[in-house]
């Protein structure tokens, strides 16, 4: 059983921004990068893993998912650039 759940952020090169929440990361962004989820991300070609935070209980991710998504753009960006600055694709870091 994965103990591990996540709320992330992928973004374009605009950057628009999507929020989500998952229990396995690495397919989820594979997902979204491979276009085979209809719908926002597909879209706008958001494939850029550039946040995320990680948490042992699935509300808590469900949580933080809501006040990332409650949150300003400006704020958004503001709170990735503290953990990414450049706003680097992080995908290689959890594959």
């Amino acid at each position: 059983m994965n103990n591990q759940y996540y709320t992330y952020i992928m973004a374009n090169e605009r950057p628009t921004l999507y929020t989500g929440m998952t229990n396995d990361l690495s397919k989820r962004v594979y997902q979204h990068k491979s276009n085979v989820i209809e719908g926002f991300t597909k879209r706008y070609k958001i494939h850029k893993l550039v946040y995320f935070e990680t948490f042992s209980l699935p509300r808590e991710a469900i949580i933080r998912e809501k006040q990332i998504k409650d949150m300003n753009r400006i704020d958004k960006i503001r709170l990735i650039k503290i953990a990414n600055p450049k706003f680097e694709d992080l995908y290689s870091k959890i594959v």
